[in-house]
């Protein structure tokens, strides 16, 4: 019966610990990166969306409650499928987060921008 064992990553023979499962770090580190690749870019690309939003909304917002423009929103590039959290008044307003900037649909294309304190 063969026991030896292979390395997961390029297949050669393990020498070392009955437990071990790569030849080295770098067959390791190549594994594990290739295996997380797919998540990893998908959050980081959720992640940079999310700062970019955030950022926008930072630079329309100085003043920290500000009307604007659809239209200004959009040229800046921000993109109203990513936001962090929804918060609804006992009105029924429902704002939209990215972590402390927050925007309401005020009607006709514009937006109430405001930055939660």
């Amino acid at each position: 019966m063969n026991t030896e064992k292979r390395c997961l990553e390029c297949g050669e023979v393990i020498l070392g610990r009955s437990d071990k499962k790569f030849c080295s770090d770098a067959c390791r580190n190549a594994y594990n990166n290739r295996k997380n690749k797919i998540s990893v870019n998908l959050i980081r690309n959720i992640n940079n969306r999310l700062k970019k939003n955030w950022r926008i909304l930072e630079k329309l917002n100085p003043e920290d409650k500000t009307k604007v423009h659809k239209t200004k929103l959009e040229n800046e590039g921000f993109d109203f499928n990513y936001f962090t959290g929804i918060y609804t008044t006992k009105k029924g307003a429902t704002y939209y987060f990215v972590y402390d900037q927050g925007y309401l649909d005020i009607g006709n294309d514009f937006f109430m921008l405001v930055k939660r304190k």
